[in-house]
């Protein structure tokens, strides 16, 4: 019989490993879904909680934040572009801004009550990655959340005022305070840690071995 199990999936919209660990994940379930019953909960980190609102040149952002030179990067791309598709997921080449995503964290927030949750975060992953939009721009987030299958008048709302403002916050300095520091990062029933974009095999053993040891 399957377990059930809870999962906490922390991570960014603008983070491309996120993509793929969550990508890894699914897979791993629906492959163990002999043993696992699992129901995963998309937990808020900004990886630029200080990006301005016009976003900034993701070459500028990464050589200054990480050190990285052009052709760094671009190895980095084509190597996550080429995990990316054996996972069934596309990222375009011309992604060019990196950009602040609270508003996307708070609409997730407010997807979870609506049980769309899941939907919204595939949603604003192709918004970003594939489409080449901004996570920022009010505008795109509605439209995620109506691809979603969400209200659009009433995430427009959402995102009109503070709401769940306090309650992303606190939710990232409660991950922050269990030692989270990078995304992705996947904790199950609160006990066990996976952590980066590890492939739906490495998922998969995870999960069973858990599922193991709770029989």
């Amino acid at each position: 019989m399957a377990r059930p199990m809870k999962i906490d999936f922390v991570s960014d919209v603008s983070c491309p490993w996120c993509v793929i660990g969550l990508r890894g994940l699914e897979e791993a379930l629906r492959r163990a879904d002999d043993v696992v019953d699992a129901r995963i909960t998309f937990q808020p980190f900004e990886l630029n909680p200080d990006m301005v609102p016009e976003g900034e040149d993701i070459a500028d952002h990464l050589a200054r934040k990480y050190g990285s030179s052009i052709e760094q990067l671009e190895a980095n791309r084509e190597a996550i572009r080429a995990r990316a598709a054996e996972l069934g997921f596309t990222m375009a080449g011309g992604r060019s801004r990196i950009y602040n995503t609270f508003d996307a964290h708070r609409l997730l927030h407010w997807a979870e009550a609506e049980g769309r949750q899941a939907a919204l975060k595939h949603a604003l992953f192709e918004a970003y990655f594939t489409d080449g939009k901004d996570p920022s721009d009010h505008d795109v987030l509605v439209a995620a959340a109506e691809k979603a299958g969400l209200d659009g008048t009433s995430a427009r709302a959402v995102l009109a005022t503070g709401r769940y403002a306090e309650e992303v916050r606190q939710a990232e300095q409660l991950w922050r305070s269990r030692g989270i520091s990078a995304v992705p990062a996947v904790i199950i029933d609160d006990r066990y840690l996976i952590s980066g974009g590890q492939p739906p095999e490495a998922f998969e053993q995870a999960l069973r071995r858990i599922a193991a040891e709770a029989a």
